[in-house]
């Protein structure tokens, strides 16, 4: 909606009652403004029914007894209210929405990402962030020789483990196909997560909105909580 235009016309139009009014309070010939008042009532008609369908069967305009206009001048001056805090009632009057509250993440995401957060780096965030997950997984395995996507690839796989290759498991029964599906959750939310974003985290330029970032370590801590709580097989 055009709510300028809309603004526009129903201020024109009470305008136009206004000029009606004094003119025919003083014995003027109003003849002219009564024309214009029936041009424009269309319009002004249409306006208010879109901004308030309880308006679909009433009238601007009308006469009375004794071929008098009426001007039903309120309704017109109640859409002009309407139309000035529309924008506000968007905001003003929308249900609260929940935040992320950011040093709630998981700690080897927010200790890593919060001293770039604090200086608005928010790619640097997000890259730290990766790098302590894939620090703290290189870690609990035991294994140095792989890292990021491939190594969230071997972790959480659900081959048997080999020599030199631990696994993790989600908790639970392993013949669980509930748990089986969670497990394979895993392994494709983390490589994801390193594929989507950690390497353009790494390899491209240009500073990440923040709103985009705090995303982007939103999904980390989700990674990073469930390689926290699977379990080393060996």
């Amino acid at each position: 909606m055009d709510r300028d235009w809309m603004r526009q016309r129903l201020e024109a139009f009470d305008g136009l009652a206004t000029n009606y009014w004094n003119i025919r309070y003083v014995d003027g010939d109003s003849s002219e403004e009564r024309k214009q008042l029936f041009k424009a009532e269309p319009t002004v008609v249409r306006i208010l029914r879109l901004l308030d369908p309880q308006m679909l069967d009433a009238k601007v305009l009308g006469e009375d007894e004794w071929q008098g206009l009426t001007i039903n001048v309120n309704e017109v001056r109640r859409g002009i209210g309407i139309l000035a805090d529309m924008d506000e009632w968007t905001t003003r009057l929308a249900p609260d929405a929940p935040s992320l509250l950011a040093d709630r993440f998981h700690p080897w995401v927010w200790d890593a990402a919060r001293t770039f957060w604090a200086s608005e780096h928010y790619r640097a965030a997000v890259h730290a962030a990766a790098t302590s997950i894939n620090a703290h997984l290189q870690s609990k395995l035991g294994r140095r020789d792989l890292s990021d996507a491939k190594l969230v690839q071997e972790a959480l796989s659900d081959k048997s483990p080999e020599p030199g290759k631990p696994r993790l498991r989600i908790p639970g029964d392993q013949q669980d196909p509930r748990v089986q599906t969670r497990q394979r959750g895993a392994l494709q939310l983390g490589q994801g997560a390193f594929f989507a974003l950690r390497n353009p985290a790494a390899h491209e330029t240009g500073e990440l909105a923040e709103q985009e970032a705090l995303e982007q370590l939103a999904t980390f801590s989700l990674v990073a909580r469930l390689i926290d709580t699977c379990q080393v097989v060996t």
